[in-house]
């Protein structure tokens, strides 16, 4: 009987004020970034920035609630049409990450163009080096991989769940482990159904 009466204040809940939370997370990261975020990228929750907030949205994204975002210096991060960042997604450029098109990548998993200089006493001051990741269109970034400073990944490629990624990959492959090795040459993925050639 109580649940029957509160019905109506949980669809208010659910399509109004969810509604209005999105548009509510659109408008803080447009005012975050200082510049227009197109209105079909959809923004389910906070985004946390930090740095020089160099990022550039295209169109149509889905960024769910917990995605950390940061660039230092000159570094910038380009998110292409139809990118998913999935739920606590961490992206850090000091140089440049760019996301092509329809990339998906996974909960908490982590894409850093930089690292520490070593040989410092200090490894908290002693500075970065830092080269560019570029992610082709169409790859899915597993749940908590890492794509570390000197990958790039070829388009239409998977990088399986908990990878660590460190050298480029080519088009349509298949890796996985630690370090990120080539599970199916030349694979073509269709869904969830893989041919290999």
């Amino acid at each position: 009987m109580m649940a029957a009466a509160l019905s109506p204040l949980a669809w208010f809940q659910r399509v109004i004020l969810e509604r209005l939370s999105r548009l509510w997370s659109l408008a803080r990261l447009q005012e975050a970034t200082g510049h227009p975020i197109d209105s079909s990228n959809v923004i389910m929750g906070n985004v946390e920035l930090h740095g020089t907030r160099n990022i550039q949205f295209g169109r149509g994204a889905l960024i769910y609630p917990g995605v950390y975002l940061e660039t230092q210096g000159a570094g910038a991060i380009t998110i292409g049409d139809g990118v998913v960042l999935s739920r606590g997604v961490h992206i850090v450029a000091f140089d440049r990450v760019h996301l092509g098109q329809g990339c998906m990548v996974g909960e908490y998993a982590s894409i850093r163009d930089a690292n520490h200089k070593q040989g410092a006493p200090s490894i908290r001051d002693s500075g970065h080096v830092s080269a560019p990741i570029e992610i082709g269109a169409n790859v899915w970034i597993g749940r908590g991989a890492c794509v570390l400073m000197g990958a790039s990944i070829g388009a239409n490629s998977v990088v399986g769940a908990n990878a660590v990624l460190t050298k480029p990959i080519g088009v349509q492959q298949i890796v996985g482990g630690v370090p990120a090795r080539i599970l199916c040459p030349s694979a073509a993925v269709d869904g969830l159904k893989v041919e290999t050639s």
